[in-house]
């Protein structure tokens, strides 16, 4: 990773080729102009003892103050009539360990939860993830356990491959025993996840099963803190947004308007969109919590922010220079380097006021990444 230097943006309107100025505004589509350094030690390992005791770095966008805070004090962010947006998504045991027939261990991730075929209760197509891919082809079976086998159809580029699944009983039951929570690669663990892992890498209002990995800004909240909000005056609503493995999908290309997004399914409740529709209608604020509840709702929104299309599959990409419609605020966590959420949170705040708050974020010690400390973007 590189050190970052920020160099003044002349007061002219310009476009080439790595980025667009706008009086002094620069919209920077460069990959390595999104990087920055942080130490190893910073990658939280695991999840702080209690969910509202992290820390909260708050962003003020309009004069760039910052602020340090617990998790808990949020609340006095929010006033009477402002809405919060939770996205009620739950991760499933998506990995799983199995053999080939000559005995050779292969590690699979499921993208989505299988999802019987017509008139084949024991049976699915799925796509997934494989460790060491390549070896995998077409026809090679995997011995999952006495209860579940599958048989490769066909690699699908990527790193990910079509399988067959077959399965005796009830699949959430084999998922449940056989499966492990699908921790990031950055989450070191020797051997299987933690009983704390199955318990902390979940919100606490997780309903909805379909993600392999978690929407981490929701990681913080209690039961009590919830309480709390709502005591204030403060409406909460929940949106589904089912998080697939493009959450770490690295950008590949040094133009980051050339990368493509994969696509996630979401959906947003009648009575969900009448509330944000209201919140807006009075001059309150929005407040969502997460990246992924921002994407779902940006995708849903026409240019007036009415939630236009409620439920569907979703590639939106945000980055810097898109014109948010739905969401007036941002409660994130802190995110990768070169990642396409710090490009949303970029696009949000601007590039050079999030790189500096992250600046000041390792210079605190805050834990970052799923596991990590928060950032209310305000």
């Amino acid at each position: 990773m590189r050190i970052l230097r920020f160099s003044p943006c002349p007061r002219i309107v310009s476009i080439q080729q790595d980025f667009i100025c706008l009086k002094a505004v620069k919209i920077v589509f460069n990959l390595a102009d999104y990087d920055y350094e942080l130490p190893e030690s910073l990658i939280a390992q695991h999840p702080a003892p209690q969910r509202d005791a992290s820390r909260l770095l708050v962003l003020d966008r309009r004069n760039t103050r910052i602020e340090h805070r617990l998790f808990r004090d949020i609340v006095y962010y929010l006033k009477e009539g402002d809405l919060l947006v939770i996205n009620d998504t739950k991760v499933f045991p998506a990995r799983l360990q199995g053999k080939t027939t000559n005995d050779k261990t292969v590690e699979i991730l499921l993208l989505s939860p299988p999802q019987p075929e017509n008139g084949h209760p024991g049976q699915a197509r799925v796509m997934c993830l494989a460790k060491k891919s390549k070896a995998l082809r077409a026809g090679h079976e995997i011995h999952f356990s006495e209860s579940l086998h599958g048989v490769v159809l066909e690699p699908a580029g990527a790193g990910r491959i079509r399988m067959s699944l077959f399965w005796e009983g009830d699949m959430g039951g084999i998922l449940a025993e056989l499966g492990q929570t699908p921790l990031p690669p950055y989450i070191k663990r020797n051997g299987r996840p933690s009983p704390e892992d199955v318990h902390r890498y979940q919100t606490i209002f997780a309903q909805k099963t379909g993600a392999v990995a978690a929407p981490t800004a929701g990681l913080h909240f209690t039961e009590k803190l919830l309480g709390e909000i709502k005591e204030r005056g403060v409406n909460i609503t929940a949106i589904t947004l089912h998080v697939g493995y493009g959450t770490f999908a690295p950008v590949r290309v040094s133009n980051i308007r050339q990368h493509k997004m994969h696509a996630e399914y979401y959906e947003i409740s009648d009575e969900s969109a009448r509330i944000i529709h209201e919140t807006r209608a009075r001059g309150n604020s929005v407040l969502a919590v997460g990246t992924t509840t921002t994407r779902a709702l940006e995708s849903a929104s026409d240019e007036n922010g009415r939630i236009q299309n409620p439920k569907g599959l979703t590639d939106i990409f945000i980055y810097p220079g898109y014109k948010f419609k739905a969401i007036g605020h941002l409660l994130t966590n802190f995110h990768l380097p070169r990642s396409t959420l710090l490009m949303l949170v970029s696009a949000l705040a601007g590039r050079e006021k999030i790189l500096r708050a992250y600046q000041e974020a390792v210079k605190k010690q805050y834990r970052f990444f799923s596991y990590g400390d928060a950032m209310l973007i305000w």
